[in-house]
């Protein structure tokens, strides 16, 4: 497909994204999206926002969405390394509740597409993490839903890392858990 090659994973509709790179002594170039090239993979995306975060070594953020907004994500690491988190929060999905994980970092230069109607999260493996994403909503705060990072439920594998405090913001302490989640994408 192009420069890209879309890897499914086991999880409906998540893809790791890998892109060609061009480079020489000079440095590199990639391109990170091209629309002609992801609809011919079945991903008809319309990016309305982009953002980016910097965070320290053990900060976890997650996991989050937009109830009425649902927010389309393609996220990439530009400076370190952090572990990428997708859980599948569509009522109607033979993979609802599940999650998918990904190690992204500026070496490896891979991309996770996280598709509407998922719960989304990422924890710092490297001293900085330097994280973009573009997004097919705008961020509507009042519209915010979290999930609990840690839920036995779903049952994700973070690889925390020894002698190293996991930092959440206040809200992603008191998310709920799945089975009390109020919230269910169709």
């Amino acid at each position: 497909m192009g420069q890209f090659t879309f890897i499914p994973t086991e999880v409906k509709d998540v893809f790791i994204i890998e892109a060609k790179r061009f480079g020489d002594e000079r440095g590199y170039f990639w391109e990170t999206f091209n629309e002609a090239d992801f609809e011919k993979a079945g991903l008809k995306l319309h990016f309305v926002q982009a953002n980016e975060s910097r965070s320290t070594k053990g900060v976890l953020r997650g996991l989050h969405f937009q109830k009425q907004h649902p927010q389309g994500k393609l996220v990439r690491v530009t400076k370190g390394k952090v572990f990428d988190v997708a859980v599948d929060l569509r009522a109607s999905s033979e993979t609802f509740g599940k999650w998918v994980g990904v190690e992204l970092s500026e070496e490896n230069k891979r991309q996770f597409y996280i598709p509407e109607g998922f719960a989304h999260g990422f924890y710092v493996l490297s001293d900085i993490a330097e994280f973009v994403y573009q997004v097919t909503d705008l961020y509507h705060p009042e519209d915010e839903g979290g999930l609990y990072w840690n839920d036995p439920e779903i049952g994700i594998k973070w690889p925390l890392l020894e002698d190293v405090e996991t930092k959440l913001s206040p809200k992603d302490l008191v998310h709920p858990r799945l089975s009390d989640l109020e919230w269910r994408f169709q």
